[in-house]
């Protein structure tokens, strides 16, 4: 392997034709780096960029998301014609095209193959915070963003004809909505765990369902499991699927794609290529579109030399010049969030009264983004999930303002929480008490099997629905809560199932009664050997009610990575479990 060619799985070492981008505006005026403890000001003298090379170069290697990497080689290119200088040594900037999510993995675990390089671009701050989750992460330092892109739904003119196209504006709900209705929009999408782009849009779609009122979890459950079946490993494939030509055969091919989650970018480059009639039309959501964000990144700053750092500002100074910008722009970059260009957005395919110059909404946060992974997580790969709900006398008890026991309020949440699992899932259900079944403390009332599967005259739906229905409290009973989790930890772990999001979970409304059972400490120590991180069944335990101890639930959960809940409301336990689902799946 070459000095500067990163490995085969990192991506290709030509610069791909993709594009996507975020807003920039970088100000050439003042521009601060930091080196070695030392705050440099670039403007008036103070760190001079100018002079005759003498002979001298000085070599930036700067490793570029695919859909900006072309833009960044013509700013190298030009540099290098006009002799572009950076403290008198002329500056020779070459740029290597790979996808971001591949770049922030080997960041984060610290990979001496990303050191080769100074600078990096990727297309999404997120990948900056992604690349610092490892144990020891190769450090980087975020210097500016470079340009802008806003994501929307580009289609293809039959069905944004039929959308109602440009006067009709939709919600990201409304839009992603509509590719659930048959077969009539069929929508594609960037893999989320591997497209910003992907990523960003199914976060905005969880904010705009959540709009839609009580059902709102059990909807972006839905639409992300409608985009998972028409889901490409990146965005370089993702044009790819759409039809070839205009013909009747391609434009009704089940397998062709009609819509794409695209950045305004990506849209104007396909655009630029295609053939008359065969231009995209670009949707605006009216909710906000998020935006990919361009951020330039030094890599392991402490390891370069001042000439390099100083390079690397120099070409990003450059990238928000007249000459940067005129490049950035040419390519279906903003470069300008508060006055987007008419023409780049009408080669994009946008057209008033579409909100393109709506303002980003409020960027999500870490947590968002790992809840929306983990929603991905479960809808991609299915789950396998045992429930183990408290049947202790003190389910009976009411629950204050709602005119039910416990149990009741329990059972409907519990209802609810199914309606978002899909035939794919598997899901099983035990009850607990004490001396429930024998000497046990527990029952297996369903095993865990596929929902959708048949046995008689129902589903394995149906047989769960009845089952929660049916639960009852057992007059005068306890609540053995050790050895019940002990036994269905045991069990989860036993039938784990490869490719699926493997879960327990466990509901609980009082501390363990059973004086004969385990102690706390021998449970925990007993679910720390049973867990295995290469094989993850977290532990998701909810103590509900006043009765409940959050500390004795947290303490088990973490023995597997899993995590405990207090739950004042047995109403809460549906959305409580999706969370918590949704967390633990991201950390799998």
């Amino acid at each position: 392997m070459g000095r500067h060619s990163l490995p085969d799985e990192y991506g290709t070492d030509t610069v791909a034709p993709r594009s996507r981008g975020r807003t920039v505006a970088i100000a050439t005026a003042v521009v601060l780096v930091v080196a070695a403890g030392t705050t440099l000001a670039v403007r008036g003298g103070f760190l001079s960029f100018g002079g005759a090379c003498g002979g001298r170069t000085i070599r930036l290697d700067v490793v570029a998301s695919p859909d900006v990497a072309p833009a960044l080689q013509a700013a190298a290119d030009h540099a290098r014609k006009n002799s572009l200088t950076s403290d008198g040594q002329c500056l020779d900037a070459r740029v290597q095209a790979a996808d971001s999510y591949k770049i922030a993995d080997a960041l984060r675990r610290g990979d001496k193959s990303t050191r080769e390089f100074e600078a990096w671009v990727p297309d999404s701050s997120l990948w900056i915070q992604r690349a610092g989750l490892g144990e020891d992460p190769t450090p980087v330092t975020p210097m500016g963003n470079v340009a802008s892109s806003p994501i929307g739904v580009s289609m293809v003119p039959s069905a944004a004809k039929s959308m109602g196209w440009p006067a009709k504006t939709y919600t990201w709900a409304e839009l992603t909505g509509a590719a659930m209705q048959g077969d009539e929009l069929r929508l594609g999408t960037a893999d989320p765990a591997r497209s910003a782009t992907g990523l960003l849009a199914l976060s905005q779609l969880g904010k705009s369902s959540k709009k839609g009122g009580a059902d709102s979890d059990t909807q972006a459950a839905a639409l992300a499991k409608a985009l998972s079946e028409r889901t490409v490993d990146s965005d370089a494939q993702l044009t790819d699927t759409l039809p070839r030509d205009s013909s009747g055969t391609e434009q009704g091919n089940p397998r062709r794609n009609q819509a794409l989650i695209l950045s305004e970018q990506s849209s104007f480059r396909y655009n630029e290529s295609a053939a008359d009639g065969d231009d995209l039309d670009l949707f605006y959501p009216k909710d906000g579109a998020p935006a990919l964000d361009y951020p330039f990144t030094l890599l392991d700053e402490g390891s370069q030399t001042t000439d390099q750092r100083r390079a690397a500002t120099r070409f990003m100074t450059l990238l928000g010049e007249d000459a940067g910008l005129r490049i950035l722009h040419k390519q279906g970059f903003r470069t300008d969030d508060e006055a987007p260009s008419e023409t780049l957005v009408a080669g994009a395919g946008g057209r008033t009264p579409q909100p393109y110059a709506t303002a980003d909404p409020e960027p999500p946060t870490d947590k968002e983004l790992q809840e929306t992974l983990g929603m991905w997580t479960i809808t991609v790969q299915s789950a396998r999930i045992t429930v183990v709900v408290d049947a202790s006398g003190s389910m009976a008890n009411p629950v204050p303002g709602r005119g039910q026991s416990r149990m009741e309020v329990t059972k409907a949440s519990m209802l609810q929480a199914l309606a978002t699992f899909t035939p794919e899932d598997e899901i099983g259900l035990w009850e607990f008490s004490t001396h429930l079944d024998g000497k046990l403390d527990y029952k297996k009332l369903v095993p865990t099997e596929r929902l959708g599967d048949r046995k008689g005259d129902g589903t394995q739906r149906d047989r769960l629905s009845a089952a929660f229905s049916g639960l009852q409290p057992v007059p005068g009973g306890a609540t053995g809560l050790y050895d019940t989790t002990l036994a269905a930890y045991q069990q989860a772990t036993a039938s784990y199932a490869k490719g699926k999001f493997n879960a327990l979970v466990v509901v609980t409304d009082g501390a363990n009664e059973d004086p004969g059972s385990i102690s706390r400490s021998n449970l925990i120590s007993r679910l720390e050997d049973l867990a295995d991180p290469q094989h993850p069944v977290p532990l998701i335990a909810m103590a509900v009610g006043p009765d409940a101890s959050k500390d004795e639930v947290e303490q088990m959960a973490a023995a597997t990575n899993g995590s405990g809940h207090q739950v004042n409301d047995p109403a809460q336990i549906h959305s409580v479990i999706l969370k918590a689902i949704m967390e633990a799946g991201a950390k799998s």
